[in-house]
């Protein structure tokens, strides 16, 4: 199933392909469907090359008129093409299996009414399991779709819906109809896409800049069209459309705009050209936080942005995948501050995006941003904090340093120039040199090819009347990532005012750059309550506070008047807590008592889930319990002293749920469900009711009965997911071995209930029950990673392994492991190494909890 960028490289030496006809016959069963491929490309006469295919069965391959044996040159992954002339056409036919995991042409059916739901996934290296294709992103070409379905179905791809026309029966005596799209302009084939059933939509359109109308789609199943706010989608959209147009200098590229809410989704969405999958989470059928909210705002940007840089625009080769998804993510974050109603999305990217950055760049595995991709299972397994977040740290770091206006003049140079072409890194860099007159040649090999975070702290000395004689930035690095950076940050000096806020009196904003940056203009000043380097977070680097800022910062964290320079205080208070700086259970205390003055959703949400990872790893395990005890507590006296029905007495309540534990906190859990319990405000709607079951069935309160019942109201496919993470997290030796088998023996589930299953396994109280399965999970997965796809193997490989048996055991079994893993696991070592520094850092944080 590999591909190597050496061969890549090579079939894109020998060929160009101008375009594929595909034709699909859904109306095949519930196992295959047809697909017959067409495919028209030139090619060096004399030369071979191969196609790729993941099929069924191959019926026939024709090449330039000549037949081709299938059990010749076809096994099942690739189709071999001898003996190549100028011009070629190509044809196969074949059947190919649905799929179930979220990869290639997955299929769905809804347990409210038995329809059929299908959607694609291709990216990385998936279109090839729905037709045969040139499986890279630098092989453009045009693609034309027709499509055999149920009459009743709506299909949806790249080019607008044609009207169907109805053809023959199937074999089952079902209506069938044809849609026959028009061809695509030049694509990659990992952005084309089919979707398709009885899925409903709203429509509306967008008026451009220059006048051109575009018309505008969203769908969902016919079970979730009641809970679907298409009108908010449809301003986001608009709003989206008016920013991008504007700072691209390019209208949007595409004839239509569907976005399709679709179900077991891996990701949060994908930017297929024009017809963009989005997960069917964010349909909220239930009331959510506003951290939710902002999310998908973000989503729908980002996925937006993609048309331009990704779609428009695309790669060359996946080395350059960072910049495809780290420029949508900057783009998105800037559309929503400055073009919609979320202008705190800075605050957002600060705590969720950068806080994963900084986690992932200080793994072992961590990779400098522009990393070398030899292969596809390169790339699978680089979807990761690097990739998105660090790399629009990053981006957003070279705006500060070319500056804004230059950046985006740049930017639109570049989509002039490039237009349905692939490029690479070079060519971007080369017009914001340009459109900038900075030379970025030193810049990017020390921020893009080389990997770690860098730490900064103040050094001053304060003068007998308070003011500062001298002030410098000190920059270190890691021993094992040494690289010391240049950056370009803002200081920020805040005061206590005479109300209690902490409030910016000073902005100094500079080039850092060396282990000592000199700071001669902050001399003279008088030295404030708190002094925060990287101040409206322009830079990417971790930051230390002085003393004086420190026991500030502790005492009035709540009183920031602004929330980008809380975010990063608590920032900083994560990162000590994480390195084991200071003690966890300080960090337990500093959340719990600043927490309620918090105003963003995002923050207090990273915050809830940041104070569970402290409690279940990072506390010492002789003050465990007693600290979760508390904590739990404190939420419900949070939950109760907030304003009835605001967004943190729904966040409070949930992570009570979470952390529930002591008799008297499950009483309260079981009253709230029951009704005997009630909180002003809080509506105990099916979703929450899900999480209060849960909570009980891991504190031994309920059972499987309990959970029958529930699912009896709720079989839906929300409730079958959260139905099957309960059923795993029964805490009896029985249930988790029912758990076991059906996630790694039998392996049957699809990628949505196996993640569920997966997330109940690992929710105990009693971590004694899972012992038993270390020993199993180190024999288990390599065979897991061999046999099944990466979607549903790397949910296993990490989701499994022993982390909650944080002893020094775990980590010499992974170093066992590891020391036998052969050379061609890279994928699987790259896994278990990241799997293995999570315990080995909570065992160093446990250490300093004294």
């Amino acid at each position: 199933m590999n591909l190597t960028r050496a061969e890549a490289r090579e079939r894109a030496d020998l060929i160009a392909v101008d375009s594929y006809e595909v034709e699909l016959d859904l109306t095949r069963g519930d196992r295959v469907f047809g697909t017959t491929t067409a495919v028209k490309f030139t090619a060096t006469p004399g030369s071979s090359t191969f196609i790729d295919a993941v099929t069924d069965a191959v019926q026939s391959v024709t090449l330039n008129g000549r037949e081709l044996d299938p059990a010749e040159v076809s096994d099942g992954i690739r189709i071999q093409l001898p003996d190549l002339a100028a011009d070629n056409e190509l044809l196969v036919v074949s059947e190919a299996p649905y799929m179930n995991t979220g990869e290639g042409l997955h299929r769905f059916v809804d347990p409210v009414d038995h329809e059929v739901y299908l959607y694609t996934q291709f990216e990385v290296p998936d279109s090839r399991r729905m037709f045969a294709v040139f499986e890279q992103p630098d092989l453009k070409a045009s693609f034309t779709f027709t499509v055999i379905a149920p009459s009743h179905w709506d299909v949806i791809s790249n080019s607008p819906t044609p009207v169907a026309v109805e053809t023959i029966p199937g074999t089952d005596g079902g209506a069938r109809s044809v849609w026959e799209f028009a061809p695509t302009p030049r694509l990659s084939s990992y952005v084309t896409a089919l979707i398709a059933g009885p899925y409903q939509s709203v429509r509306s359109e967008v008026v451009s800049a220059g006048g051109k109308v575009t018309p505008l789609g969203v769908f969902a199943r016919k079970s979730l069209m009641q809970y679907l706010d298409a009108d908010n989608i449809f301003e986001l959209t608009r709003q989206g459309f008016e920013f991008f147009e504007a700072q691209f200098g390019c209208p949007y590229p595409f004839e239509k705009y569907d976005q399709l809410f679709v179900p077991e989704f891996n990701a949060g969405a994908m930017e297929n050209a024009g017809a963009v999958t989005i997960l069917e989470g964010y349909v909220f059928r239930s009331k959510v936080t506003d951290a939710q909210v902002e999310r998908r705002a973000i989503t729908v940007l980002h996925e937006l942005a993609h048309m331009w840089f990704g779609d428009l625009v695309t790669m060359r080769w996946w080395n350059d995948l960072w910049l495809n998804e780290s420029f949508a993510e900057y783009m998105s974050h800037l559309a929503a501050v400055e073009n919609t109603r979320f202008d705190r999305a800075w605050t957002t990217f600060a705590s969720v995006e950068k806080s994963w950055a900084y986690r992932q760049d200080q793994l072992p595995t961590t990779h400098p941003i522009f990393a070398e991709i030899n292969d596809l299972e390169d790339v699978e397994v680089n979807f990761d904090g690097i990739t998105y977040a660090k790399g629009a740290s990053v981006l957003r770091q070279l705006v500060a340093w070319v500056g804004p206006e230059e950046f985006m003049a740049g930017v639109r140079e570049y989509f002039r120039k490039h237009a349905w072409q692939n490029t690479e890194l070079s060519d971007l860099m080369a017009e914001l040199e340009k459109a900038s007159g900075r030379d970025l040649d030193q810049w990017g090999r020390l921020w893009l090819e080389t990997a770690g975070v860098n730490t900064l702290k103040p050094e001053l000395a304060v003068g007998g009347d308070g003011t500062i004689s001298s002030f410098a930035i000190l920059q270190s690095a890691t021993d094992s990532q040494p690289t010391i950076r240049p950056h370009r940050l803002a200081v920020g000096f805040y005061n206590l005012t005479a109300a209690g806020k902490l409030e910016r009196v000073h902005r100094e904003e500079l080039d850092v750059d060396g282990a000592r940056t000199e700071v001669p203009s902050l001399a003279g000043l008088a030295q404030p309550d708190l002094i925060l380097l990287n101040d409206d977070d322009l830079a990417y680097a971790k930051v230390r506070l002085d003393p004086k800022s420190l026991a500030t910062a502790t005492a009035h964290l709540k009183d920031f008047s602004q929330s980008l320079p809380r975010t990063l205080v608590w920032g900083s208070a994560w990162d000590a807590a994480r390195d084991g700086e200071t003690p966890a259970r300080r960090y337990v205390e500093l959340i719990l008592a600043n927490i309620a003055e918090e105003s963003d959703s995002s923050v207090i949400q990273v915050q809830l889930r940041q104070l569970a990872t402290t409690l279940n790893f990072y506390v010492a395990p002789e003050h465990k319990e007693a600290t979760a005890v508390a904590a739990a507590d404190r939420l419900w006296e949070l939950a109760s002293g907030v304003p009835a029905g605001s967004d943190a007495q729904l966040q409070f309540v949930k992570s009570y749920a979470l952390l529930a534990r002591s008799a008297g906190q499950l009483d309260t859990v079981s009253g709230l469900l029951e009704g005997g319990r009630t909180l002003e405000g809080l509506a105990v709607d099916q979703d929450l009711r899900w999480e209060l079951i849960t909570s009980l069935v891991a504190g031994g309160r309920a059972g499987q009965e309990t959970i029958d019942a529930e699912l009896g109201h709720d079989n839906t496919a929300t409730g079958q997911n959260a139905a099957a993470l309960a059923k795993a997290a029964i805490p009896t030796p029985e249930a988790k071995a029912a758990a076991w088998d059906s996630i790694v023996v039998k392996g049957e589930l699809s990628n949505a209930l196996q993640g569920s299953a997966v997330s109940g396994f690992t929710r105990v109280l009693d971590t004694s029950l899972l012992e038993p399965y270390a020993e199993k999970y180190f024999d288990a997965v390599p065979g897991i990673v061999k046999e099944r796809t990466h979607a549903l193997a790397q949910q296993i490989v990490v989701g499994l392994y022993p982390a909650q048996l944080t002893t020094q055991a775990t980590v010499d079994r992974t170093d066992e492991f590891l020391a036998a893993l052969p050379e061609d696991g890279a994928a699987l070592r790259r896994m278990m190494l990241e799997n293995r520094d999570g315990v080995a850092r909570a065992l160093r944080a446990r250490q300093a909890d004294v």
